[in-house]
């Protein structure tokens, strides 16, 4: 039976669903930290350049897919909430259908157009070799990257978060093995990276599989589960297609950020790239709160309990400004030691160091328009997210990059702080747009009576 998440401590419920997700992200983040440090030990600066370029754009590609499938985690947490096991499988089935028919075409499309990707995000010469290698590679395991998303994204909607981890933890150790004998032993450079992450995946999906197949969880498929419905796909779209636009957009702008560093030199873009993946680790909490909101607010709408969305918005959004403000001032001491990890370099060290000192504001003003985006979702206005996004990367991320850059081109520290201005204007627009959500609730329910 899918896990009730409609009665009980909120709170409780939060950390319950919250820390296995966590640990989850954390794994996953793993993958490409372990890439980096691995390739630090035993290439230079430009195999760093091409693996952080690179799993940039994979990065984009997953958070979309990831999107994508929180319409899934909605749909299924709603009919999980209210009880409804039919249109529960029928969302299942009809969630397969949809993402294993995409990542086939957005394979071969990849596959087609990865050279002209490398070209246009400007990456130094000396990585551009080790870029394409690694993103062909990296391009053939999307299937199996979209497979694990979207059957994550069908426990979580079911109320287990847990499941997932154990997948991605197999991935995990896989990876690690993997990137020292492709990179270590064999010296493939970035084709080993590649390697090590696209098979890790691979097995993570198989093993995934096999515990959906003999764990139902009350859900029953049958064949007319998979034959697309439209009021269910609809559903899943509804929800789905303005997160992962949102997400895409933003990664589009972290691109956009590294094309910048990109045309300031190779310890530059080093230094931005090790930086970006420092970040996704350290956003662990904000993304697992989140992932968190979306599902537990939607099964609680499913069940009528809004009292307990409301609820779940807002202690999940005081869990981030806690941890935003403690990262923000650990990352002023912290931060030259940490990078010194993933490279040898001093200058890549000093201009990274600078960086993550202003970028780290990030994690408070992030966190919080993180829990208002899942709280919309849930109510089917995923919308909202995509508006702030576009409005945040537009007018202020990478046109503060730019200038930044331009005008202090000693320095990565004022180019830093494009990112949280960004999102403080994001958690602006999400206070608006709830407080007007809480005036129209009002006036219904006062016409209704």
């Amino acid at each position: 039976m899918e896990n009730k998440l409609t009665t009980g401590s909120v709170f409780k419920n939060i950390i319950y669903f919250a820390l296995p997700y966590m640990l989850s992200y954390f794994m996953q983040t793993l993958y490409g930290m372990a890439d980096l440090y691995i390739t630090g030990r035993f290439n230079g600066v430009d195999a760093i350049t091409a693996i952080t370029n690179g799993s940039q754009i994979m990065h984009m590609i997953t958070v979309i897919i990831v999107g994508l499938a929180m319409g899934t985690t909605v749909v299924i947490g709603k009919a999980a909430g209210a009880g409804d096991k039919k249109n529960t499988a029928s969302a299942v089935g009809n969630t397969i259908t949809l993402f294993m028919t995409l990542s086939a075409v957005c394979t071969i499309l990849l596959l087609i157009l990865v050279r002209p990707l490398v070209g246009v995000i400007g990456i130094p010469k000396e990585a551009v070799s080790g870029t394409v290698t690694y993103l062909t590679i990296c391009f053939i395991g999307i299937p199996f990257i979209t497979a694990y998303n979207i059957i994550s994204s069908i426990f979580r909607g079911l109320g287990d978060s847990k499941t997932p981890m154990y997948f991605i933890g197999i991935a995990c150790i896989a990876n690690v093995i993997m990137d020292y004998f492709f990179i270590g032993v064999c010296n493939m450079g970035p084709a080993g990276a590649a390697l090590g992450t696209t098979l890790s995946q691979t097995l993570s999906v198989v093993v995934s599989l096999l515990v959906m197949k003999n764990s139902t969880r009350g859900i029953h498929l049958c064949k007319k589960d998979f034959i697309p419905d439209k009021e269910i796909m609809g559903g899943i779209l509804k929800v789905g297609i303005p997160v992962a636009v949102q997400d895409g957009c933003i990664q589009v702008a972290f691109i956009l950020i590294t094309v910048i560093a990109n045309h300031r030199g190779l310890n530059d873009a080093a230094a931005v790239g090790i930086v970006e993946k420092m970040i996704s680790a350290i956003f662990i909490i904000p993304s697992a709160m989140l992932a968190t909101v979306s599902a537990l607010s939607a099964q609680n709408i499913g069940a009528g309990r809004h009292d307990r969305a409301e609820k779940t918005l807002w202690y999940s959004t005081l869990i981030t400004i806690i941890y935003g403000s403690i990262m923000t001032l650990f990352m002023q001491y912290a931060a030259g030691a940490i990078i010194g990890l993933f490279t040898k370099e001093a200058a890549v060290v000093i201009m990274g160091t600078q960086y993550i000192r202003s970028y780290i504001c990030d994690c408070l003003f992030a966190g919080i328009h993180f829990c208002f985006t899942g709280y919309f979702a849930a109510y089917g206005k995923s919308y909202i997210g995509f508006i702030h996004n576009i409005i945040a990367i537009t007018f202020v991320r990478v046109p503060g990059a730019y200038f930044a850059s331009k005008m202090f081109a000693d320095t990565l520290f004022p180019m830093g702080f494009a990112a949280p201005a960004g999102s403080f204007m994001s958690v602006i627009i999400c206070l608006i747009a709830y407080k007007c959500m809480k005036k129209r609730k009002s006036r219904l329910l006062s016409e209704e009576t």
